[in-house]
């Protein structure tokens, strides 16, 4: 039996990645056992349980940019993370820690390294094209690194793709749609958006689609927008006769939110765009402006390809959704030369290859 510890969380973008590992891994040996780790505040306390596995949650260290008296509190809080988490590794006999980058992992790795029962090997995944703090120091005492895309920055990543959960992965859309629209209240044949900000949802997109979601309506266009749990949107009353807008603060079924959509306008983490990537389905990306740039960074290929549009946030106006992406959704050969040039071969497989590695790793002699 081989006993892992699976460290990402905080968004679906870190915690959906290493489900899918966990499955895979499952699945190559079913007699691994998962213990996933994550902090009270992330989507991991829902997703983790949903999914069958066990979750041990350590306190949360946000790691800050700027210098301030927060940023030097930093060191004496990890301490006591690495501390939590090493209680984990020792209590359940970890044989191998697996990290996805986040607030989470950076304690996961450390706590491996400093294990007293033995030096617990670490494999590091990197989904994002400009890698994190957290990996960039993961990466340094990692038996084995991978990463979905060229220029990570990570020295020796070995280029695998992005992890797609296999509930997704390989979905005839097409067949799906009427059932994904009956099932959000859609209508069944008006051109139709899918507008999601991210797990926790993105104000900037919020605001920018409610302000306009009469127009939509009088443009024939149906929406389906996931505003996020703690940014809800204030809607008009909808006019008879128009397609809905329906918001929802999360959606539970991705597949079918996938499935009912012409046209998807989202931010570009990293996993969404895998996600999006391996359906082909067309859409706008709307990268968030803060952190390192990762975000634009992991839409360009599917942008020079043709697969997607990028849309800055400052250019994302009412005007702009009115007159760039609702033509755009109307547009079925557009959507149809979009929709093939979505590239798949990087991301149908990543969950098997990570979980191999993980158990060639774990059983390895020379990573101990």
């Amino acid at each position: 039996m081989t006993n892992v510890l699976i460290a990402g969380g905080g968004t679906a973008g870190h915690v959906q990645p290493a489900l899918a590992v966990a499955d895979a891994l499952v699945a190559a040996d079913p007699t691994v056992r998962i213990t996933c780790l994550g902090t009270a505040g992330g989507l991991e306390t829902i997703l983790v349980p949903e999914r069958g596995y066990r979750l041990e949650l350590v306190p949360e260290v946000k790691f800050r940019r700027k210098l301030n008296l927060e940023a030097l509190r930093i060191p004496g809080r990890l301490i006591g993370t690495v501390r939590a988490a090493s209680k984990v590794i020792k209590k359940d006999r970890i044989d191998i820690v697996v990290g996805f980058g986040g607030y989470v992992s950076l304690p996961a790795y450390l706590a491996a390294r400093l294990s007293l029962r033995h030096r617990v090997p670490v494999v590091v995944h990197e989904a994002n094209a400009r890698a994190g703090i957290a990996n960039k120091i993961g990466a340094r005492l990692a038996a084995v690194v991978v990463a979905a895309v060229p220029g990570s920055c990570l020295k020796g990543a070995r280029v695998v793709g992005n992890p797609v959960r296999r509930s997704l992965s390989g979905l005839d859309l097409a067949a799906l749609r009427p059932e994904a629209r009956e099932y959000f209240g859609l209508d069944p044949d008006a051109p139709t958006l899918l507008v999601i900000g991210g797990s926790l949802g993105a104000i900037k997109l919020n605001d920018a689609f409610s302000s306009v979601a009469a127009d939509l309506g009088r443009a024939g266009v149906g929406v389906l927008h996931a505003h996020g749990r703690a940014k809800p949107v204030v809607l008009p009353e909808p006019e008879p006769g128009t397609p809905a807008y329906v918001a929802t603060p999360y959606l539970d079924r991705m597949d079918l939110a996938y499935a009912a959509a012409d046209l998807i306008v989202a931010r570009s983490g990293a996993i969404t765009v895998a996600e999006i990537g391996a359906l082909g389905v067309p859409v706008v990306y709307v990268p968030l402006a803060f952190g390192n740039g990762e975000q634009r960074l992991n839409a360009v290929p599917q942008a020079q390809s043709g697969a997607a549009v990028i849309i800055s946030e400052d250019e994302l106006t009412p005007a702009a959704i009115l007159d760039r992406i609702v033509p755009l959704v109307k547009d079925r050969s557009a959507l149809a030369a979009m929709s093939a040039a979505a590239s798949t071969s990087s991301t149908q497989d990543a969950d098997r290859v990570i979980a191999g590695i993980v158990l060639d790793t774990a059983h390895s002699k020379d990573t101990r």
